[in-house]
């Protein structure tokens, strides 16, 4: 049975690290993450992305993949499918601890559509890690995420087969309570690991498809950093043509979730009939060999790699990595008055009164205008956008997102709520500016992150 990739999404952090941010002292670019964002929020942005437009009730499958996931021993793709609002009867599995995590998550949801135990699977990776300050890894490191829809029907571009290697050794890591990620001295790391496996499973790959590396379109390489990725395209006789940019300069290595934007930014280029290879590192390799069909020509309207790498903002000066940062003060929420109000919180679920068509939020039992009672219907405004009603700035409220923005959301086609505002400048808050939401963190206290939905500048 054919099992392929039937759309996808990503999401980039909006602000960078360029040249004109203070103590950064380089050319490139590195996205990286707000105080209030994390792996759980960038995959539920990068999943409404792949999402968009689609149908969610198909979706009977969803996949974490991470190596940064926030909790310890709690379930992310739980969270993160209920805020993408995909039906309650799936599957949810969180892939965690590797750097293959994305490409092993790829295989899965591919073995599970040809087994016919699942029609659509949801993949979705993403990380931000964190290295020493200075050192060569905080400098090629960013953060982002990547999301795919596997199946088969629809398909731009067929899994045609894969081959991996699981090899132990003590390259890098990140042990429990370690903040930032550890490794070996370089030429061990390199020779034995990575220069070394990851070849091990491509022409481990290419012998059991009877191809040549001369055969690929497009390669998609993980990479260490720019030096190490281009002497792994030399290594393997690649053409500078065959390879795919790996964007070091503009999105950085973001992890687990390198590998599939790297996919992502390759499919939005590529053509019918293309062959691509994708190979990642970590613990062993994986090699993923994709052929594009004659329904990639008309796929469109993701905003994709391409779309997350042209909106950003340069930040001012480096700061403190927002995954680290503890946002507002105040004590955990009720986690039973969470639960109650779970629909409202995470899918963002408003109701709409059948009698009149008043649109609340959140949900009331009796309509506030014409009074109807328990006669509604649920409305997702998580993908509608927005205009600011009014707004309020406190100056007086402190902390890392000062002055704090409050503002009232009128919601296209109807609905209102009330909802700070992130990603943006004093300026950027006025009546009428286009918004639109997203998923991000209120503060996290007593081991307990709190998350809510925030609006911010439409950006697309």
């Amino acid at each position: 049975m054919m099992a392929g990739i039937t759309s996808y999404g990503a999401y980039i952090p909006f602000y960078r690290l360029g040249k004109d941010t203070a103590g950064w002292g380089r050319p490139i670019e590195k996205p990286v993450v707000n105080f209030d964002e994390d792996s759980i929020t960038m995959a539920v942005a990068a999943g409404m992305d792949c999402i968009s437009g689609g149908d969610r009730e198909v979706v009977d499958s969803l996949i974490f993949a991470t190596t940064t996931s926030p909790y310890i021993e709690k379930q992310g793709a739980a969270m993160v499918a209920a805020v993408v609002d995909l039906r309650r009867d799936i599957a949810t599995n969180d892939a965690t601890n590797s750097l293959r995590a994305g490409t092993q998550a790829l295989r899965s949801a591919v073995d599970a559509v040809k087994a016919g135990s699942a029609k659509q699977v949801m993949v979705t990776a993403a990380d931000c890690r964190t290295g020493t300050p200075g050192t060569e890894f905080d400098q090629t490191s960013g953060d982002g995420a990547g999301a795919l829809l596997i199946g088969n029907e629809g398909v731009i571009a067929e899994v045609i087969d894969s081959y991996s290697v699981s090899d132990e050794v003590l390259d890098n890591w990140r042990a429990e309570g370690d903040s930032t990620v550890r490794t070996w001295e370089d030429r061990f790391v390199l020779q034995t690991g990575y220069l070394s496996v990851m070849p091990e499973a491509i022409q481990g790959l290419l012998k059991k498809v009877n191809l040549d590396i001369k055969d690929i379109d497009k390669a998609v390489l993980y990479g260490p950093n720019p030096r190490r990725h281009a002497e792994m395209a030399r290594q393997l006789g690649l053409d500078a043509g065959q390879v795919q940019d790996p964007l070091f300069g503009q999105m950085g290595n973001t992890g687990a979730a390198y590998s599939l934007m790297q996919l992502i930014a390759a499919l939005e280029e590529a053509k019918p009939g293309q062959k691509i290879l994708v190979a990642s590192y970590g613990d062993g390799a994986d090699a993923i060999l994709l052929e594009t069909t004659d329904q990639i020509t008309n796929f469109n309207g993701k905003r994709g790699i391409k779309g997350n790498l042209e909106k950003k903002r340069i930040r001012k000066s480096v700061g403190v990595r927002g995954a680290t940062v503890k946002g507002l003060e105040g004590g955990p929420p009720s986690a039973s008055a969470r639960w109650r109000a779970r629909e409202s919180i995470d899918r963002l679920h408003g109701a709409k009164c059948l009698s009149c068509g008043l649109i609340q939020y959140p949900p009331q039992r009796i309509c506030s205008r014409c009074h109807t009672k328990d006669q509604w219907q649920t409305v997702r405004l998580s993908n509608k956008p927005g205009k600011i009603f009014t707004f309020s700035l406190d100056y007086l409220v402190g902390g890392v997102d000062s002055p704090l923005a409050i503002t009232i959301i009128n919601f296209e086609g109807g609905g209102r709520g009330m909802f700070t505002m992130t990603d943006r400048e004093v300026e950027d808050v006025q009546c009428e500016k286009p918004v639109e939401m997203t998923f991000r963190k209120l503060r996290s206290s007593g081991g307990v992150h709190n998350y809510f939905w925030k609006a911010m500048p439409q950006r697309f």
